[in-house]
């Protein structure tokens, strides 16, 4: 924090010392935390209308509704995303401004940001790895797949923007940014934090095999743990677009090059993407004080 200068007797009796004025996200404090859920409500029925669109449109060009095309479910899978970021903006303008720095859109001490997200990723693999060793588990991860990857190059391009891009930051700024942010106001950062992991797990019933919802779990509650210790949500978003980019270069099986080629790529238009949306270099300052 700031200090706050000291005023002699000279002020008058009626003046008051200036004071530090707000920074954005301590707009998050006025979120309630009943609102977590509802956000997460209000983002399946905006996911639901929204696919149904995309789904009647692809109908009306000659797609089948029931077995859509790659176009199609990359479509819906876009304004999935899309969902999550709005819902979460409509349930935090009910407490006044939004401000992207609520969401935790704000710099952060860089050293300390990369030892935080090294060590949660480290717990992430090792409870991983004892969960796929406790079901003896040989599953692989799909979602690719389903999306149409293998159809054709413009599709694989596609689906790996989306995976390794857009859901990172679409998944963080609901999970990590406002669900997180809210449940907080209710018993402090460690209940959220599971609870925010258990959903961030359960939301991925139908994209992911059941046996990587308890590690994908896990990997909600490292990312709360990234949030809450680096004070911002741009260690989440790199850490969260790393994690897909590898999974997906394994699952594609690119060779090691193209797969670390992949990862810097996701974690920098991430990053790139966001940096419109920091605020003035000027309140970071007083925020990392």
């Amino acid at each position: 924090m700031s200090s706050v200068p000291s005023y002699g007797s000279w002020l008058p009796p009626t003046a008051q010392p200036p004071q530090e004025p707000p920074r954005p996200e301590d707009g998050a404090s006025g979120w309630a935390p009943w609102t977590a859920p509802l956000a997460l409500v209000a983002a399946f029925a905006f996911a639901l209308t929204g696919a149904i669109v995309v789904g009647v449109i692809g109908a009306i060009f000659g797609a089948s509704f029931d077995s859509p095309p790659p176009a199609v479910n990359i479509a819906a899978t876009v304004v999935q995303d899309g969902a999550f970021i709005g819902a979460a903006v409509l349930l935090a303008s009910r407490a006044g401004r939004v401000l992207p720095a609520q969401f935790g859109i704000v710099r952060t001490h860089v050293r300390p940001a990369l030892g935080w997200m090294a060590a949660a990723y480290v717990a992430y693999i090792v409870l991983g790895q004892l969960w796929a060793q406790l079901i003896d588990t040989h599953a692989t991860d799909k979602l690719p797949d389903s999306l149409g990857a293998d159809e054709s190059t413009a599709a694989l391009i596609a689906v790996c923007v989306v995976v390794t891009t857009i859901a990172p930051i679409a998944e963080e700024v609901f999970f990590r940014g406002y669900f997180y942010g809210a449940l907080r106001n209710w018993r402090g950062p460690w209940p959220a934090a599971l609870l925010t992991g258990l959903v961030f797990g359960a939301i991925h019933v139908g994209s992911a095999d059941a046996v990587f919802l308890v590690p994908l779990a896990i990997f909600g509650v490292m990312l709360c743990v990234v949030r809450e210790k680096t004070g911002s949500l741009l260690p989440c978003i790199a850490l969260h677009a790393f994690n897909n980019g590898l999974a997906f270069a394994v699952t594609e099986k690119w060779s090691a090059g193209a797969g670390l080629a992949l990862v810097a790529g996701a974690v920098g238009a991430t990053l790139l993407v966001c940096s419109p949306l920091l605020p003035p270099r000027a309140a970071d300052a007083r925020a990392l004080d």
